[in-house]
């Protein structure tokens, strides 16, 4: 599958949730929305201005065009369908997808009703971190930062040779 197929089949599936999807549609996919962020935030750099800023080690540009929240905007749910697909062609439930957000969400929540949330805000990072509940938060935080990287592992994953519960192989 090359790159212009494998764009036009997330697409044509714009939310489609079911079945499977390859490595190379999947990461194609990927590649397209980051390149057309790229030509899009040039486009409205271009167009509706911006600023950029230098530094030693850095340049940061800042575009207030509308162009790249649109393009964002529109491949939402293909990439989110994608992915859901990419998922199943691996075996998983493309609910897996969301274990980052999930994790996220379970420590806010635990912050907040812990009270954590309030000493970390005013800076008293030595009542938050002394105590069995700090010790929890700490793991929780590690399971935040390394979530990601769990998902891009199985987004990476070959393809289950035979035929899942998710659909036939391809």
């Amino acid at each position: 599958m090359g790159f212009s197929e494998a764009v036009s089949v997330c697409l044509r599936k714009y939310v489609t949730f079911s079945g499977r999807a390859k490595r190379p549609e999947y990461w194609y996919f990927v590649l397209f929305m980051f390149l057309g962020g790229i030509i899009f935030g040039v486009f409205d750099y271009t167009f509706f201005g911006g600023s950029t800023e230098t530094t030693a080690t850095s340049i940061e540009v800042r575009s207030n065009g509308p162009l790249t929240s649109i393009f964002n905007l529109a491949v939402l749910l293909p990439s989110l369908a994608v992915g859901w697909r990419r998922m199943h062609d691996t075996g998983r439930s493309g609910l897996y997808l969301f274990f980052p957000l999930l994790v996220m969400l379970c420590l806010w929540a635990y912050l907040a009703v812990w009270g954590g949330l309030a000493q970390l805000m005013t800076g008293d990072f030595g009542a938050f971190f002394g105590g069995l509940g700090g010790i929890v938060a700490i793991g929780a935080l590690t399971l935040m930062i390394v979530s990601p990287l769990i998902v891009l592992f199985w987004l990476i994953q070959p393809s289950q040779p035979n035929d899942n519960e998710y659909g036939p192989a391809a």
